[in-house]
């Protein structure tokens, strides 16, 4: 890890605060200006300006400390925990944790509903935004960043509570949250043993991936998955 890149919970905080301000930001163009002036390609536009304002952001990470060290630490070990760590959350959240969330929870569960029919309407697009933006920003942010950060200053265990609490509350949806409250802690973990972001943002997306899948492809929730 870099000893220079030293966070305080504060600075965490403020840096979450600017990222949610980001999705705030696209979420209003979406609703506001693309679905009005070209709503057959609203989705794809949106996933234009997704990828923009992640890179603006990572800009200014970038000028904060961030190093992006995409390509260290790989190993076959790590890569697959990955896919572990990917089929478990799959296995264990998606027909274990939250069908029960869902029960005690109706409203976040229709929530959720109502934003997965939206994606669906352009999957390609939504396969990008789901799958790919947000696992490869995430994860730089939460893991390679902040847990970092405050792990260089505060130790493993507050860092990866604070990063994992943060990620949760991300997702804005007590179903999504509590399922996330444990993504956010597993993949710390896995960053804390093993070094590596891309092993990070290899879970989060093949758990997407598969979730999307089981989401767009009609039929296979009638075979349990």
């Amino acid at each position: 890890m870099d000893e220079k890149n030293s966070l305080t919970i504060l600075s965490a905080f403020k840096w979450t605060a600017a990222y949610f301000g980001v999705m705030l930001f696209y979420t209003f163009l979406d609703v506001a200006v693309w679905r009005k002036i070209v709503p057959g390609d609203s989705e794809w536009l949106n996933t234009v300006t997704i990828a923009l304002c992640m890179a603006g952001y990572l800009y200014l990470l970038g000028k904060n400390g961030l190093r992006l060290r995409l390509w260290e630490n790989i190993s076959v070990f790590g890569i697959l925990s990955a896919l572990v760590c990917a089929l478990l959350f799959f296995v264990l959240l998606d027909h274990g944790l939250d069908p029960v969330l869902e029960r005690f929870f109706p409203a976040s569960e229709l929530n959720y509903q109502e934003m997965t029919q939206g994606i669906l309407k352009s999957p390609a697009a939504g396969f990008l935004q789901v799958c790919i933006l947000a696992p490869f920003m995430e994860e730089i942010l939460m893991r390679g960043y902040l847990l970092e950060g405050l792990t260089n200053r505060y130790g493993a265990a507050v860092g990866l509570l604070i990063t994992a609490a943060v990620f949760a509350a991300l997702h804005l949806n007590l179903v999504q949250s509590l399922s996330a409250l444990i993504c956010g802690l597993v993949l710390g973990l896995l960053y804390l043993k093993t070094g590596s972001i891309l092993c990070c943002i290899v879970a989060h997306s093949v758990y997407n991936v598969i979730s999307w899948i089981v989401i767009a492809v009609p039929g296979l929730a009638e075979f349990g998955l």
